[in-house]
């Protein structure tokens, strides 16, 4: 009976936390099933929905970059243009620029000249 996944589950450390704060009563149910799961529907709706056009001027050079990377991706470049917007938007955009891992100063620096110690 130890071993029996009904009453031990194997849950990985979410599942252990999102576990305990129902048994603790943090979560309530939801009065009106149906009008949440259609307010659900209609936000998910109105998120993806696509209903404004703009007109933008590229360089020849970013225009060619950008449909080479969206030929690389498999996607029209379109597509491409509209998810980087989408992700600069919601605060997704990564710059990998800033992801750089810079040397460390000198006084940092593991030394590998032996006369140094």
């Amino acid at each position: 009976m130890k071993n029996d996944p009904m009453k031990n589950p194997m849950l990985d450390a979410e599942e252990k936390e999102l576990l305990e704060s129902v048994e603790r009563g943090e979560w309530v149910p939801v009065k009106d099933m149906d009008n949440w799961r259609t307010e659900l529907r209609e936000s998910a709706r109105n998120t993806l929905r696509k209903n404004k056009r703009i007109n933008i001027r590229l360089s020849a050079k970013d225009l060619g970059d950008i449909q080479t990377a969206a030929i690389e991706e498999g996607i029209p470049y379109q597509t491409l243009i509209s998810s980087i917007i989408h992700k600069y938007a919601s605060g997704a955009l990564i710059d990998r620029r800033a992801l750089v891992i810079h040397e460390a100063p000198a006084p940092y620096k593991v030394s590998t000249d032996k006369k140094g110690k």
